[in-house]
């Protein structure tokens, strides 16, 4: 059996194949089972939402797509801790990171951004490109 085999669970064909590893394995290893993370596509929408925020500058707020990123999980409670900058001029960001969403938490938080967007009148293009976006 091959260390850290990783099976994504989206057919019946690999059900069975992590049923044989399951069976295969050795006594005491390890079985982690978790939710499917973000995609790619999902991750690069939420750059380009976040970067039409930023352009849009509401209540002249000049702020760089990745406070923004900040702001709205600490609204959907993906809160993340802050600690003083080395040259205590600030505070820096720590801690929770969107690539540990799963793709419903995903979701989630882009259908947030699209909501706050329209009650806050920033109007999103319709027709964002995901592929040609800032990535993470």
């Amino acid at each position: 059996m091959a260390n850290g085999q990783t099976v994504i669970l989206n057919s019946d064909y690999r059900r069975m194949q992590a049923h044989r590893l399951v069976e295969q394995a050795p006594q005491g290893a390890v079985l982690n089972i978790q939710p499917a993370k973000r995609t790619t596509d999902q991750n690069s929408l939420m750059w380009a939402l976040l970067s039409e925020i930023s352009r849009a500058k509401p209540n002249g707020r000049t702020l760089t797509p990745d406070v923004w990123k900040a702001l709205f999980l600490h609204a959907l409670d993906h809160s993340q801790r802050f600690e003083q900058a080395l040259d205590d001029k600030g505070m820096v960001p720590v801690g929770f990171r969107s690539s540990r969403l799963t793709k419903a938490q995903f979701s989630d938080l882009i259908e947030f951004i699209y909501s706050w967007a329209a009650e806050n009148g920033i109007p999103l293009s319709d027709e964002i490109e995901p592929s040609r976006s800032q990535a993470a």
